[in-house]
């Protein structure tokens, strides 16, 4: 049921682009993200999130598929967060890798976006 995916190349890496499949669960906007997060690919990212800051209210990011992500990966999330938040509305993160599960602990990020241990129990919030 995926209505759009995005790629953005990463040049100079051996992980290939960066996927973002786009489908709607129960009125939430999935985003299944796939590949490595970091300066020269997470525009695809932003642009998928940005897209959905302005028609859809409820956004989960499955992130099972993502290996690493960078500081960048961070801000993007944030800026994500602040403007869905703005508007009302919200974004939760599903299944981050321990990689992924690290880099967001250690900034804090997990005490201001809800993260859950799988995509089902962030749909059901």
């Amino acid at each position: 049921m995926t209505e759009g995916a995005k790629a953005g190349t990463q040049e100079g890496t051996a992980a290939g682009p960066l996927l973002v499949a786009s489908s709607t669960n129960g009125g939430v906007r999935v985003l299944t993200v796939s590949g490595e997060i970091d300066h020269q690919s997470g525009g695809t990212l932003r642009e998928a999130l940005g897209a959905c800051t302005t028609d859809h209210p409820r956004v989960v990011a499955d992130f099972h598929r993502v290996s690493f992500m960078d500081f960048s990966g961070i801000n993007i999330l944030i800026g994500a967060h602040r403007a869905l938040t703005e508007a009302g509305n919200w974004l939760r993160l599903a299944a981050l890798s321990a990689p992924v599960l690290r880099t967001v602990q250690i900034v804090g990020l997990d005490s201001v976006l809800d993260c859950h241990t799988t995509l089902d129990q962030a749909l059901a919030g």
